[in-house]
């Protein structure tokens, strides 16, 4: 199962089209609010219902726990401190962590990107702490995916695919998506 994590404010094409794009390869992805109830307003006033509420599950077990950029959303990720301490014990357990666009963010300054090669929206750069960061669209190094911004959003995604599935299903659905 991964987990898709969305606080108002959040980027609404970085989070909508993992959740899509993970779907169409057969990837279970809950939605998930921080903000106590399931609707969450994307950073475009786009209203979106969350599939829970954070704390409806045990993350635990999570395949891979993802956040979309956006702003504010990012700010309020980085201060949900459940979250947090969930996104750090993940990394501790050197299970799967993606983040795209400003929320890289998140992952530096909790130390979760220590050696690690990372990209970001530009500006960002100085909250990857410890990160080797590159500025490309994507990076993934061990257990981390991350997206540069909202024109990366497929490739991101089509990076949690090959992580949970394999290439040849990220280039099907990259195919079918009109993507190659």
């Amino acid at each position: 199962m991964v987990y898709i994590f969305l606080a108002d404010g959040f980027e609404e094409i970085e989070g909508l089209t993992v959740v899509d794009l993970l779907r169409r390869a057969g990837i279970e992805i809950r939605t998930v609010s921080i903000t106590g109830t399931k609707q969450v307003m994307g950073s475009h006033k786009i209203k979106v219902e969350a599939d829970e509420i954070f704390g409806e599950s045990d993350y635990g077990k999570a395949d891979m726990l993802v956040l979309p950029g956006g702003m504010p959303g990012t700010r309020h990720l980085a201060e949900h401190r459940r979250l947090v301490d969930l996104l750090k014990q993940a990394n501790k357990e050197e299970r799967n962590i993606a983040a795209i666009c400003a929320a890289p963010s998140v992952l530096g300054l909790n130390g979760i990107l220590q050696g690690k090669r990372a990209t970001c929206f530009p500006g960002f750069e100085d909250k990857l702490a410890g990160a080797n960061v590159t500025g490309n669209k994507t990076e993934t190094d061990a257990n981390i995916i991350t997206g540069k911004g909202m024109g990366a959003a497929i490739d991101f995604s089509l990076c949690i695919i090959k992580e949970l599935k394999d290439e040849e299903t990220a280039g099907k659905i990259a195919a079918a998506i009109q993507y190659i």
